[in-house]
């Protein structure tokens, strides 16, 4: 599972060490040696677990798919991105944050609704 890309659809093999890699930034963390480039790239679909080679120099737009499964693996990469969310203690311990859809909620008040107090005016 790569940190670095969320929708990583292939594994690549590396020419230099042989191991099977995410992406670029898994090897370099892994690995103190640099990855050796090579136009010639073995895959592993991670959709149907078969592996494939590739040539990068004649790479065409009927490339994208694996040969097995037509698997897309050529996507826009999704990188993880920060968020604001809400800082809370945990939600088992004290849930008064969350808000229940089943359970009917009071309706707010405000000191133009009549109904309520109409009979103490005046």
């Amino acid at each position: 599972m790569c940190k670095h890309i969320l929708n990583a659809q292939v594994s690549i093999r590396s020419p230099c060490c042989r191991k099977w890699f995410d992406c670029v930034e898994c090897h370099q963390e892994r690995e103190t040696h640099p990855l050796l480039q090579s136009f010639e790239m073995i895959f592993a679909c991670k959709k149907c677990k078969k592996c494939f080679r590739k040539d990068v120099q004649e790479f065409e737009e009927a490339d994208e798919y694996c040969p097995h499964c037509d698997n897309h693996f050529v996507l826009d990469a999704l990188t993880p991105k920060a968020a604001i969310t809400i800082e809370a203690d945990d939600i088992r311990k004290d849930a008064r944050m969350i808000k229940d859809d089943r359970v009917k909620q009071q309706e707010s008040k405000t000191i133009f609704d009549p109904d309520l107090d109409a009979d103490k005016l005046g």
